[in-house]
């Protein structure tokens, strides 16, 4: 399903012009809950290295030029667990096998990501720029804007979400795409009550923004006819975002204020 002209929904992840993005991973998340006392298998990694196999399937048999990790490709703030260190190496080498570049937005969990990056050669960027009629993209390794020639409404801003930057850069892009707020959205039928990772699409400072769901299987997220919002972009009326559910397909739930007015 196209969420916009170009951009299309393959399970949790977005595809553009040979360029796939997906949203926090938290890799070690399991390992985290587990030294907590939570008795939660150690499931997620391979299923997420499943379904990851499983979009590229979907994006057939042209190899990828890029995937974009839009932040928080590990979970633990101030360290690099044993659990992250092994699997996010094996996580970019899978991504490597299908594509010819993988390019990590910062997010605020990944604060130690340096010796993962350096012996992966990954790129690790504030924000990415794609222009997607020309399928260029433009790296910027700071938040520091810069004037350039293309034009806005052909631009994709790739930022985690957790802040905001300047109006100058947020000016250069027609659609933003964030992650960090896992939206997510949970539906009852009588006494059973299911959570379903979902896409949000709707406008910020009159740019296209599209959040991102957690690739992550076992992070519920934010249940957007609940829950308050975390993403400063997400920080306004809401009610007339669209919600596109992921489960076996992509289902178009409309939009998010007449799904409150059910409750």
């Amino acid at each position: 399903m196209e969420i916009l002209p170009g951009l299309k929904i393959l399970n949790q992840a977005l595809y553009c012009n040979n360029t796939l993005i997906i949203s926090d991973i938290h890799i070690g998340y399991e390992e985290m809950l587990n030294r907590k006392g939570f008795l939660i298998p150690r499931l997620q990694f391979e299923d997420m290295l499943k379904r990851i196999e499983e979009i590229f399937g979907l994006v057939g048999s042209k190899r990828v030029e890029r995937v974009i990790i839009n932040g928080d490709l590990k979970h633990e703030f101030g360290s690099i667990s044993e659990q992250e260190w092994r699997n996010t190496l094996k996580f970019i080498e899978l991504l490597s096998k299908y594509c010819n570049e993988v390019i990590i937005v910062k997010g605020n969990h990944d604060m130690i990501l340096g010796p993962i990056a350096r012996k992966r050669n990954v790129k690790i960027v504030d924000y990415y720029m794609i222009d997607y009629n020309t399928n260029e993209l433009i790296n910027k390794n700071s938040l520091k804007p810069k004037k350039n020639k293309y034009n806005k409404s052909n631009k994709i801003m790739v930022i985690h979400g957790d802040k905001i930057p300047g109006k100058e850069l947020l000016s250069q892009a027609g659609t933003i795409i964030i992650g960090h707020e896992h939206p997510a959205i949970s539906l009852r039928e009588g006494a059973r009550v299911e959570q379903f990772k979902c896409f949000l699409k709707g406008k910020f400072m009159g740019n296209n923004l599209i959040v991102l769901p957690s690739f992550n299987t076992i992070i519920e997220g934010t249940d957007l006819l609940r829950d308050k919002v975390l993403s400063p972009f997400l920080k306004q009326n809401i009610a007339n975002f669209e919600i596109y559910a992921v489960e076996d397909k992509v289902y178009d739930f409309g939009k998010l204020g007449k799904l409150r007015k059910r409750l």
